[in-house]
């Protein structure tokens, strides 16, 4: 392992997320250090970020969620320094960190997403409600780990959870509801992984029931057709490859009873915590949360 050099792993950050950054950052430096790494923790909003340079790490394992970490930031970062890293580059970090541009690239090219309509605080919420029916999803454009989402039910709960998510990001996004299955596909290189379906109380999976709780059952495999699971393996990996990702990632699929699906979002930088789905999956193809970090670990690159 001394192959790989002295590695930082990155995390903490600043972000809405520094929380659980630190705790997918602890798992992934015990993995890499039972792995014989030379592995060490960084936290970017404590350090310099050159001092990584200066100390001469020869790696980066980037674990950062939120902004700053995951939105292409530090990314762009290594890149003046020359330090390897592991995960997507810059412009795609940027574009799967916006939800928004995300949709509009995915729809250039023919990837199911659901319709949508930005919100302002000039916008007409009774025709959004028109548009795109109830229930409905309002959600910052720029923020992960479910921060800031709402389910809408009723016309008189928009306002308000506009104005929530507004004060996270002025770009705001209001979503048609998808009924169906909750399900998520990570990919690991040129592949995906076994699909994850997700069961939360209610179908509330929000931040509490991603890392908190043990509420929510996964199911690895996830017990759908065959068939359709090739298809949507086939669009992820299209959806992967059209942002410009590498590396590894995780999107978010909703599954409708009538067998048709739509891609919600893809996540860079996907939680490493014992809760975490990408981990999951690994073990579902046989494959140890620690050879999963070093795999990553292996694909670190510049440009």
């Amino acid at each position: 392992m001394s192959d790989f050099g002295k590695v930082a792993v990155l995390m903490g950050g600043s972000s809405a997320e520094r929380e659980i950054s630190l705790i997918s950052g602890k798992a992934v430096l015990q993995a890499l250090r039972d792995k014989g790494v030379d592995a060490h923790a960084f936290d970017p909003s404590i350090r310099p970020i050159w001092d990584l340079a200066k100390e001469d790490f020869a790696r980066v394992f980037v674990i950062l969620h939120g902004r700053l970490g995951e939105d292409g930031t530090v990314q762009g970062a290594l890149e003046l320094l020359g330090i390897p890293y592991t995960g997507s580059g810059v412009m795609a970090s940027a574009l799967a960190m916006d939800k928004w541009r995300t949709k509009l690239v995915w729809r250039a090219a023919g990837i199911p997403t659901p319709k949508y309509r930005m919100l302002s605080p000039n916008s007409d919420f009774k025709r959004v409600i028109d548009d795109l029916g109830l229930p409905l999803i309002v959600k910052p454009a720029r923020e992960g780990s479910s921060i800031g989402v709402r389910k809408i039910d009723t016309a008189n709960e928009l306002g308000p959870a506009f104005e929530l998510a507004y004060h996270l990001d002025p770009l705001v996004i209001a979503e048609e509801f998808i009924s169906g299955q909750e399900l998520t596909a990570a990919v690991l290189g040129d592949k995906v992984l076994p699909l994850v379906r997700i069961e939360a109380p209610e179908g509330n999976y929000d931040y509490e029931n991603k890392y908190f709780t043990d509420a929510v059952r996964y199911h690895c495999p996830a017990g759908i057709r065959p068939a359709i699971e090739a298809e949507i393996h086939a669009a992820v990996l299209r959806s992967f490859e059209v942002l410009g990702c590498r590396g590894w990632g995780r999107a978010d699929v909703m599954l409708r009873p009538d067998g048709s699906y739509s891609l919600l979002e893809m996540n860079t930088l996907p939680g490493m915590t014992g809760h975490s789905l990408v981990p999951m999956a690994a073990r579902a193809a046989g494959m140890s949360f620690e050879d999963l970090v070093l795999g990553i670990l292996e694909g670190a690159q510049l440009g």
